[in-house]
């Protein structure tokens, strides 16, 4: 049943397959504080991801998180509900072994970054956007004396190297892999390593930002409405918003 439960974790990242979902096997969940953590227990037995990490948290909230995901279950287990679970199996298995690949990969986003791509028409988005952004723009600049470069349209635009440098920077201090993999599922959901770092900076909350990523999609929708496939899959990545919210403040 435990191989059957890691195969139904590994499959999320095939968005092609679709696994049959394996029986809940246990009654009791808790947490225990041992020497490795605040390790999640089924049935007092201890939990291990995909790849056989012991499923232990540094902290206890995000640890109750993920053991309340596990008592959630119903007659099968659906990973797809889990997504603090998800992400602490991806930091155990992946960013804890190697940091350096998610500080690299998150500077990539610092070069192409939401912000700095604006409308030029129509003229009421473009003020939408610079209403949301460009306080955004002045926080980067006062907190790390560095600024933005943007432009209108789709074009690259590069930026300026001491921008990136003053990114690349910032994400050296990030020691902790928990709060890395939050920065970086935050930076992907939203397209946006500046409102990532805003978050982890608290000078915006995790609503806030989701609703500053979401300009562009907010003002089509106000124009032709939402479709109800795309809301359940906005709502499904701001679930993985909250999660890494979750492991940020630990």
């Amino acid at each position: 049943m435990r191989d059957e439960l890691q195969r139904g974790f590994e499959a999320m990242s095939n968005p092609i397959q679709k696994p049959e979902l394996p029986k809940r096997f246990y009654t009791d969940v808790t947490v225990e504080e041992t020497a490795e953590g605040f390790e999640i227990r089924l049935d007092g037995r201890p939990v291990r991801t995909p790849a056989r990490t012991l499923l232990a948290l540094p902290a206890r909230a995000p640890a109750e998180a993920v053991a309340a995901e596990w008592a959630g279950q119903g007659t099968h287990i659906d990973p797809a509900t889990m997504p603090v679970t998800r992400l602490v199996n991806t930091v155990l298995d992946g960013v804890a072994n190697d940091p350096n690949a998610t500080r690299a990969d998150l500077a990539r986003y610092a070069e192409t970054d939401l912000i700095a791509y604006r409308a030029d028409e129509p003229e009421r988005l473009a003020k939408r956007q610079a209403e949301a952004w460009d306080p955004l723009a002045a926080w980067l600049e006062e907190r790390f004396g560095v600024r933005i470069a943007t432009a209108a349209g789709v074009m690259h635009v590069a930026q300026p190297p001491e921008t990136l440098e003053a990114l690349r920077a910032r994400l050296g201090e990030e020691s902790d892999p928990f709060r890395l993999a939050a920065i970086h599922q935050m930076t992907t959901l939203t397209g946006s390593l500046i409102l990532a770092l805003a978050v982890a900076a608290d000078r915006l909350d995790a609503a806030e930002a989701w609703r500053l990523a979401h300009v562009d999609e907010d003002w089509n929708i106000s124009l032709w409405g939402e479709d109800e496939e795309a809301k359940a899959r906005r709502e499904a990545r701001f679930a993985d918003m909250r999660a890494a919210d979750l492991l940020l403040r630990g």
